[in-house]
């Protein structure tokens, strides 16, 4: 690994190593990554805009104009501040933060989380997570999800909040309807989170270490064939001189935006 230097590390990092290291390595440090198609460069420009959105509220600043130029986005915001509870300002014991930085070392590494919202008085600490796709997830998948997994363990361990005393409540705002998914935390789940967390680092630094001095490629994960959804991609693709070639190329081939 790169010395005298930490490392760091968000969910979108763990969640990658974990299913796929081969193209953690390709993505985090060949540098290539994959263009997005139109449907998601719109779902994430959406997607940003409503994060804006949010971030302005909580910061009392205009948000009108947001509102006006997007009914879709007019109409999710004023589904979830009808629905979420958690939103209503009239509380006034509780401290909050939209866009909540938290960082933790570990290590060689430092975890870094980005909170959209966190609203917390003196018993409780809720994180809230807009989605902004239009398909929920399941409580157990996102359960399992390394965002679900770093946020609530970073904050038990960057706070004085007791595991049982946090918990994460992710809103589906495209999905039609509002829908939220709320999951609680305790002490059995943060000492599985350091264990995993202790073993995918472990290995992380090995395979750093291998690919800086050896050279080595990141390995792939025990069945990934079955079941890793970049396997066929990778072991079809081109050398990675090519690879820089056809990206190039794409950039060369997007039509401008119109000003």
């Amino acid at each position: 690994m790169v010395k005298n230097n930490s490392v760091n590390l968000s969910q979108a990092h763990l969640n990658l190593l974990s299913i796929c290291p081969p193209k953690f390595q390709q993505v985090y440090l060949d540098c290539l990554g994959s263009i997005p198609n139109p449907q998601q460069q719109e779902s994430m420009a959406w997607g940003s805009r409503f994060h804006l959105l949010m971030q302005q509220r909580e910061l009392d600043l205009p948000i009108a104009s947001l509102l006006a130029s997007d009914s879709e986005l007019d109409t999710a915001f004023q589904a979830l501040i009808q629905t979420a509870p958690e939103l209503s300002k009239s509380e006034t014991d509780w401290w909050r933060e939209a866009e909540h930085l938290r960082t933790l070392g570990y290590g060689n590494f430092v975890l870094t989380v980005i909170f959209d919202l966190l609203i917390a008085n003196r018993d409780r600490a809720i994180i809230l997570d807009w989605k902004t796709y239009r398909k929920p997830q399941k409580a157990k998948q996102l359960a399992q999800n390394w965002q679900t997994r770093l946020y609530l363990y970073v904050l038990a361990e960057t706070s004085e909040y007791s595991p049982e005393q946090i918990q994460m409540t992710y809103w589906f705002v495209r999905s039609g309807k509002p829908r939220q998914v709320t999951l609680n935390y305790d002490p059995i789940q943060h000492q599985n989170t350091e264990r995993e967390l202790d073993l995918l680092l472990t290995q992380l630094e090995t395979w750093l270490q291998n690919y800086q001095e050896l050279r080595l490629d990141f390995p792939h994960v025990t069945d990934c064939q079955e079941r890793c959804p970049h396997y066929e991609s990778l072991v079809t693709e081109t050398s990675p001189a090519e690879q820089q070639q056809n990206w190039l190329k794409a950039i060369a081939e997007i039509e401008e935006m119109p000003i």
